[in-house]
């Protein structure tokens, strides 16, 4: 055997499977919490009604400092609470209803966590040529609201998923072939 149909023979054998190859991604919020757990103790350490804005600034709430948080007017607020045919305000937690009757006076935070990764695994010949991509997706969401009147925090709430793993499976049985209709032929509304 020449050299180097041995040299294409060895790295087609030493690809086949090189799942290292293969395109990797990870989507992850810049902010102060590293898992799910963490996120949850820092908003479970907020006392309605005697914890301040300062202390959330103090233990890293903060929407100048963290990209997770987001400033949340009067308006915002009571988007997020069907108050009327559907809820009655008294059904409605003591903090919610205080802020809601405050008016201009009550805001808040809505804290948002997304750290996902995104693994492609499997055949890196299969997937190059997509005829077979799988993708390991793994990670973690938090979200948390508080509310304030004036500086006061009067409400807290949050919730999740702790722990996301899902596995996306794409198979084309024309490989590259399977989307060049859609490409080939013009689409007579653009």
């Amino acid at each position: 055997m020449r050299p180097s149909r041995a040299l294409v023979l060895g790295l087609a054998a030493g690809l086949a499977g090189c799942a290292a190859l293969l395109p990797r991604a990870e989507f992850a919020t810049q902010e102060t919490w590293k898992d799910y757990d963490s996120a949850a103790a820092a908003i479970d350490r907020i006392v309605p009604l005697e914890s301040r804005r300062a202390d959330l600034t103090a233990a890293g709430i903060d929407p100048h400092t963290n990209a997770a948080v987001a400033i949340l007017s009067f308006s915002d607020v009571v988007q997020r609470f069907a108050v009327g045919a559907a809820i009655k305000q008294e059904e409605l937690d003591e903090g919610v209803r205080r802020c809601l009757t405050a008016g201009k006076a009550c805001t808040g935070y809505a804290v948002n966590i997304r750290r996902t990764s995104r693994k492609r695994i499997g055949n890196f010949w299969l997937d190059s040529f997509n005829f077979h991509r799988e993708t390991d997706v793994t990670g973690w969401t938090f979200n948390a609201l508080i509310l304030f009147v004036d500086d006061t925090v009067v409400y807290t709430l949050h919730g999740g998923q702790p722990r996301v793993h899902e596995k996306e499976v794409t198979r084309n049985p024309l490989g590259p072939f399977q989307g060049w209709g859609q490409q080939v032929t013009p689409n007579p509304f653009d």
